[in-house]
Parts: C-alpha cells; sequence; structure tokens
C-alpha cells in the first residue's frame, strides 16, 4: 500500500515566500537551487514563479536583482542574459561548468 505524499497547507503564497526569503537574502543572493529547498518547490519552478515576482515586484516599486551566473572554466560572466535559469554552457569556452545566478529584492 503506497501512500501520496500530500505537502502540508502553506500560510502564504509560493511568490510570498519566494519574496520573504528574497527580501532577507544576504548580499550574495540566494540560487534558485536554495530557493527551492527554502520554500518547498521544484527547483525547475523557481524561475517562473520569478519572472511573475519580478513583475509584481516593479509594480510595487522594488526590484529583483539577478546577480549574473559565471563560468567556472574562463569566468566568462553571463550579463546580458534574460533568462532567469541556469545556462547550459559558456558561449565561451563550451564549458558545462557554471556557477548559477542568485537573486535578491533590492
Amino acid at each position: 500500500m503506497t501512500r501520496e505524499f500530500v505537502p502540508p497547507p502553506r500560510g502564504v503564497t509560493v511568490r510570498g515566500a519566494l519574496e520573504a526569503e528574497l527580501a532577507s537574502a544576504p548580499e550574495t543572493g540566494l540560487t534558485a537551487k536554495e530557493l527551492s529547498s527554502l520554500v518547498g518547490i521544484s527547483e525547475k519552478d523557481v524561475a517562473g514563479h520569478l519572472e511573475h515576482l519580478e513583475k509584481s515586484l516593479k509594480a510595487g516599486g522594488a526590484a529583483l536583482t539577478v546577480l549574473p551566473a559565471e563560468c567556472v572554466a574562463c569566468g566568462y560572466v553571463f550579463r546580458d542574459r534574460k533568462r532567469l535559469s541556469r545556462p547550459g554552457s559558456c558561449p565561451e569556452c563550451r564549458s558545462t561548468r557554471i556557477d548559477p545566478p542568485a537573486f535578491l529584492i533590492r
């Protein structure tokens, strides 16, 4: 007999929880992996929620700051990247060892 996992009821929405975690984030920011463990959602879902949260914050006068991803092998910084997910490989050296972007609210 297998039982399905039922998550405990939430007191706040996922985006509300993300906003609270990002507001109290250190200056180095929080990665999608860290946010997923803090809020209790999958890492893949974090980018989608952050896109919507970014719009809500902009309307409220705040801003989601993205500290860009960086290639570990050659040091390339993904400054112009618009997507909030982790890049697959470096355009300079084709390495897949990439530090993911970090996020915080300012």
